[in-house]
């Protein structure tokens, strides 16, 4: 089986889908693979050194496609370069499949096998699989990163001979794999150190990395985790407290970063322009969200913005492209462990066992047809704050292309 590697289209995108390492890996499985010229540039990995890990150089995108049996990529296909894969198809990538419904309704239509790997299911022997772990931990890290960048004063605490400069203070706002990171780092760095959330679980988290944990109603907080291990939508009664909790400890606080998101539905916003006013001048927030619709009032879309009041708010976009070899090494490392179990150990081919968990929580499309069931059971439609759609036109409303479901034989 010939696995594809193409470079990545989507502007901005610098990673890679596989390493030279991971590549090397493959073709000791056995694996034929063909990686489009300068894919790897963007994340510092050179033609030859995937020549060297066993791999065929293909000219162009169409070359690098167009006899392939899977396509390992980053981001979806999109228009010219979906055509250039043949029917029948396996892709692993990162679909947005929650929300972008018309992508992938056309890779049902292109006959491809498509797996989401950001759908990959929370459990234990998926970990090693988890897109969204390995590329959030690296965002939590450089978000931290970017924070000091644009602060104007130093981290730790420093003691000199022209007197004492005290630490400064990081607010995290969501404790997933970003937040820990980032409450990580910021402690690394010397800062006293935050954060909240609203699943009762991260209390523990929080206080083993070394920082303290803010909460708002612990009676509400109970029942705020859903059964994939995210932080489900909370009721509005919860959401104007912590408005409150928040507002009073922000005012205090130098770095703030928030990393709140709700798979399949709009950021939530925690920090309003009415916080933001609060704080002091020369602080920095970072909205990890952005691309989601913003935790933070006021952020934009790839801009750092500067407030009235002298505050910062960093909105920058794929933040782990932004760390390309690290990001890549760990993409390739995710899709590698994926396919591992799927392949045949006495003959070295392929074997999917559709009913593996890991299988049916990613798998998206297959045979013409949508069929994961938390895309065919979405009622609506998410848009996102870079690409919002109206439901309406000039008073009437608009039908959007929904998923059909289908019976599963």
């Amino acid at each position: 089986m010939t696995i594809a590697i193409p470079k990545e289209t989507k502007v901005g995108e610098n990673r890679v889908a596989a390493s030279p390492e991971v590549v090397r890996k493959l073709v000791a499985l056995g694996f034929d693979v063909t990686v489009e010229k300068d894919a790897g540039l963007g994340s510092s990995y050179s033609n030859d050194a995937y020549q060297v890990a066993g791999a065929v150089i293909a000219k162009d995108a169409g070359d690098t496609l167009r006899t392939a049996e899977m396509v390992w990529k980053v981001r979806a296909p999109k228009g010219a370069e979906l055509k250039k894969i043949k029917r029948g198809a396996i892709l692993m990538a990162s679909l947005d499949a929650l929300t972008d419904n018309a992508g992938i309704l056309a890779l049902a239509e292109a006959g491809l096998t498509a797996f989401a790997m950001e759908l990959m299911p929370r459990i234990s022997r998926a970990q090693s699989m988890d897109i969204l772990s390995s590329q959030g931990n690296l965002a939590g890290y450089k978000a931290i990163l970017d924070a000091a960048g644009e602060y104007g004063r130093g981290i730790p605490m420093m003691m000199t001979a022209a007197g004492t400069i005290p630490p400064a203070k990081a607010f995290i706002m969501g404790v997933g794999v970003a937040g820990l990171q980032a409450i990580a780092t910021a402690k690394r760095l010397g800062a006293v150190v935050t954060a909240t959330d609203v699943r009762p679980a991260t209390r523990e988290q929080v206080q083993s990395l070394g920082g303290k944990f803010l909460s708002v109603d612990e009676e509400m907080e109970k029942n705020a985790e859903t059964e994939s291990g995210y932080a489900d939508q909370m009721p509005s009664e919860y959401l104007k407290k912590q408005k409150l909790v928040v507002a009073d400890h922000i005012k205090k606080q130098d770095l703030v970063i928030t990393t709140a998101l709700i798979p399949g539905r709009l950021a939530p916003v925690l920090i309003t322009k009415e916080m933001v006013a609060s704080m002091q001048p020369g602080s920095v927030i970072v909205d990890l969200a952005v691309e989601a619709g913003g935790n933070v009032e006021g952020s934009k879309v790839d801009e750092i913005v500067r407030s009235s009041n002298g505050v910062k708010i960093i909105g920058h976009v794929n933040v782990p492209s932004r760390l390309a070899e690290s990001a890549s090494a760990l993409f390739g490392r995710n899709l590698f462990n994926f396919i591992v179990p799927m392949v045949d150990k006495d003959t070295g081919a392929i074997s999917i066992d559709w009913q593996d968990e890991t299988v049916s929580g990613t798998l998206v499309t297959k045979d013409g047809k949508v069929i994961n069931r938390r895309l065919l059971a979405k009622k609506t439609t998410v848009s996102k704050k870079t690409n919002v759609k109206k439901s309406t036109s000039k008073g009437k409303a608009v039908k959007k292309r929904r998923y059909t479901a289908k019976k599963e034989s």
